[in-house]
């Protein structure tokens, strides 16, 4: 391939042709940043194609725009490189010309397709034209069938080449595709794990075995067990067992397996479900539903609140695990993960974060691998933790990426990738990946809860609110991140009622945004004394967002229609802000 600088017109007829393709259809930002990329470049203004005219130009940052707190052109120029790398390896293959974003530059580079180099010059006399080697003089054919022989022989031979370039190229992709990122992909080469080129055993992998036994032929408890084994299989935690186990499997039992029994309930037209570990008999967890709980809206409800309880690294059968020391491989790296998200400290961020970079090492292959070690290699940028070393968001986003691949059925990983990009600020890439995770699986009420929030972080209230209100109402237990997003989609909607309810969990955990929550209510309820308290606290514990609380919401990307409903709210409750 050569270098050279093509005319316009081809770079303009190349750039719609990518602009349409497949591959770019599915990101609006990188179409955008692409197309101005190259108008910019084409039109002399190289020069300008600096993070922060980008920034500014294409993404809608103000002139305060710090590129060390937002990340969104590194991250969203890193997406666009690996868009344009997946186009030519792919759809665009027999493109003439490729265009590319070199590392360390936003100026396009342009390669012409099938362009050859002149061959270097045989020696010559002073008097003499060097030629070629092609060109070089030749005896003539002894008959005319062997020139066309020769020709043919040639035809082959370049045809064959070219077969071998292109089975060659899709090795690549493929093998990139399928390689598992490795530690040195993801922080410093020189902390690769100890136990970095051993492979994986399946045991390493397996997660815990998961049964449904419906122990009679009662209707109600047949269809109870159905829509469990329905909504079991959204789950990456467990792996359901469509069989029944063995009821004469006793000693040998496995420790980790799980047993949800469905039976007939202590009173006519309910159903009992025990959840129990057949290794030692013991119920994790036991509900009852009566008859009005069997409807198909409110079963799936009191389905997806039993399950979410229970199956995530959060839940019941993580917990056993955990307090009987039964984990190994990838269920002791979620435990890990589990303690560190309930006590965010570096130690217990740092040893997580090694359990899944371990695993990744080692040629593991789970989504759940790649989606987790992606927030935290996120939550090492966001919370100042010092491992890995020299994080970033385009990291994060790359492993988030290599999750989906890896997991195109996982819920999980398609969290993982829509969180990240909330995080970067592509909101449309964020919901359409929250919606397909909540999709996967929605009797996981976790998943609802991300989609409403990041649906309704996005502006869209209305959509988001009753999918957030869903997941709280259903959950018996959950994050305060949940009442949080729930209280915005209703105090944006106008629902104050609503609003204040949602505020009544924050009261536990100490956070600006939360306390501002809390602030408004008070006031709005005409509690003078709460809300003396609450800016007094805000004041103390978070100066900078008592100085500014405009800052701080932008800088967090909230919509700007929030933001000046926020700040209004919190200036007429009484929080001080310049003038």
């Amino acid at each position: 391939m050569l270098h050279n600088k093509p005319a316009a017109p081809a770079v303009l007829d190349t750039l719609e042709r990518v602009l349409a393709s497949r591959t770019f259809g599915r990101s609006e930002r990188a179409r955008k940043l692409l197309r101005y990329l190259v108008e910019q470049e084409r039109a002399g203004q190289a020069e300008r194609l600096k993070g922060f005219t980008i920034a500014v130009d294409v993404f809608g940052r103000d002139a305060d725009f710090d590129s060390s707190a937002d990340a969104v052109v590194r991250v969203q120029a890193g997406r666009l490189r690996e868009l344009l790398a997946q186009y030519f390896a792919t759809e665009g293959a027999s493109e003439p010309l490729r265009i590319s974003i070199p590392r360390g530059s936003y100026i396009p580079s342009y390669e012409i397709v099938g362009a050859t180099k002149a061959p270097p010059l045989t020696a010559a006399g002073p008097d003499e034209i060097a030629l070629p080697p092609q060109a070089q003089p030749a005896e003539a054919p002894a008959s005319s069938l062997g020139a066309e022989a020769q020709m043919m022989r040639r035809h082959l031979q370049f045809f064959w080449a070219t077969m071998l370039v292109v089975i060659t190229m899709l090795g690549f992709v493929i093998m990139r595709i399928l390689t598992p990122v490795t530690v040195s992909d993801v922080t410093d080469p020189t902390e690769v794990s100890a136990s970095f080129g051993e492979t994986l055993s399946p045991a390493a992998l397996a997660m815990p075995p998961v049964y449904v036994r419906a122990e009679a032929k009662d209707d109600n408890v047949v269809r109870v067990a159905a829509v469990m084994r329905i909504a079991l299989s959204g789950f990456d935690t467990v792996d359901l067992i469509a069989r029944e186990p063995n009821p004469r499997m006793n000693a040998a039992v496995d420790p980790l397996q799980f047993v949800f029994e469905v039976a007939p309930g202590p009173a006519e037209g309910t159903v009992a479900i025990n959840l129990t570990n057949s290794a030692t008999g013991k119920v994790l967890v036991s509900r009852v539903l009566l008859p009005s709980d069997l409807d198909t809206q409110t079963l799936d409800d009191r389905i997806a609140n039993l399950l979410s309880s229970t199956i995530p690294a959060s839940g019941a059968i993580y917990g056993f695990i955990e307090q009987n020391k039964l984990g190994s491989g990838l269920v002791n790296c979620l435990i890990l993960n589990d303690r560190y998200y309930l006590d965010p400290s570096s130690a217990k961020h740092e040893a997580a974060y090694r359990c899944f970079a371990d695993m990744a090492d080692r040629g593991g292959k789970s989504p759940l691998i790649f989606a987790e070690l992606a927030s935290l290699h996120l939550k090492a940028l966001t919370d100042g933790h010092p491992y890995p070393p020299k994080p970033s968001a385009e990291q994060a986003l790359s492993m988030a990426y290599r999750a989906v691949l890896a997991g195109p059925t996982s819920p999980y990983a398609h969290r993982a990738y829509g969180f990240l990009n909330s995080r970067v600020g592509d909101a449309s890439e964020s919901i359409r990946f929250m919606r397909k995770a909540y999709e996967l699986n929605t009797y996981d009420l976790s998943m609802a809860a991300a989609y409403g929030y990041a649906l309704i972080f996005a502006g869209d209230y209305s959509t988001g609110a009753p999918i957030m209100e869903r997941a709280v109402e259903a959950s018996s237990a959950h994050p305060s991140w949940w009442d949080y997003g729930l209280f915005i989609a209703k105090f944006m909607t106008g629902d104050e009622v609503r609003a204040a309810r949602a505020t009544e969990a924050l009261a536990s955990t100490k956070k600006s945004h939360y306390l501002a929550a809390r602030l408004i209510v008070a006031d709005r309820a005409g509690n003078e004394e709460l809300a003396k308290t609450l800016i007094q606290e805000i004041e103390q514990e978070f100066p900078a967002f008592a100085a500014n609380p405009r800052v701080v919401l932008a800088r967090a990307n909230y919509p700007s229609d929030m933001v000046d409903k926020l700040v209004d709210a919190l200036h007429k409750a009484g929080l001080i802000q310049p003038i």
